[in-house]
């Protein structure tokens, strides 16, 4: 999210997450002020290889509840956000296949895994991967699916035999970088099992 007033109508829809991105070279990068929005919405900090003091500033100066980090951020690293009291996504991204040893060193310091699809930038591509990769998913750790979701993507979800926690929407629901489709975020929470 990027634009105060498309921040505000989006968070009637009372989704579970909203995103912040604090990577500068982002067309969605944020610099603005969050709204006042519904406390039972986690607003979530988006960073990419930031280091711990950028990270704390964000935390503070917008009250974040969880952090998300799209880098090569170490589990050392994770277990330093873990002082600041919040909640960590961890995300992977995924090419043609995925080494889940990859996931083990993070297993106890985050919160969450968030599984995203292999391209040129650290997020943000648009396109989905093959989700089939999840069913060997050797976690206990809720898990955020994301990649190109849209509309389309409903009935493939709804038939998924792996848990997702939940589901990170993004570009199939812009008029323009960080400027969401209200409607189409609304008919897509709708038709959601």
């Amino acid at each position: 999210m990027k634009d105060y007033q498309n921040i505000l109508e989006a968070s009637e829809l009372l989704p579970d997450f909203m995103g912040f991105i604090f990577w500068k070279p982002s067309s969605r990068y944020f610099e603005g002020v969050i709204p006042e929005i519904p406390k039972s919405i986690q607003k979530v900090g988006v960073f990419v290889d930031s280091d711990l003091a950028e990270v704390s500033a964000e935390i503070s100066r917008h009250q974040l509840n969880v952090i998300q980090l799209h880098g090569n951020e170490t589990p050392e690293f994770c277990m330093e956000i873990q002082k600041e009291n919040i909640e960590i996504i961890k995300v992977f991204s995924i090419g043609n296949d995925f080494d889940f040893e990859l996931i083990k060193p993070f297993e106890g310091v985050c919160n969450y895994f968030l599984f995203d699809t292999k391209g040129k930038l650290p997020g943000g591509n648009g396109t989905a991967f093959n989700w089939e990769i999840l069913q060997n998913y050797p976690s206990e750790k809720p898990i955020f699916l994301s990649g190109g979701i849209g509309t389309d993507d409903i009935p493939k979800i709804k038939k998924l035999n792996f848990p997702v926690y939940g589901i990170d929407v993004n570009s199939k629901f812009e008029t323009q970088p960080g400027l969401k489709n209200i409607a189409l975020l609304q008919q897509f929470k709708s038709q959601l099992p």
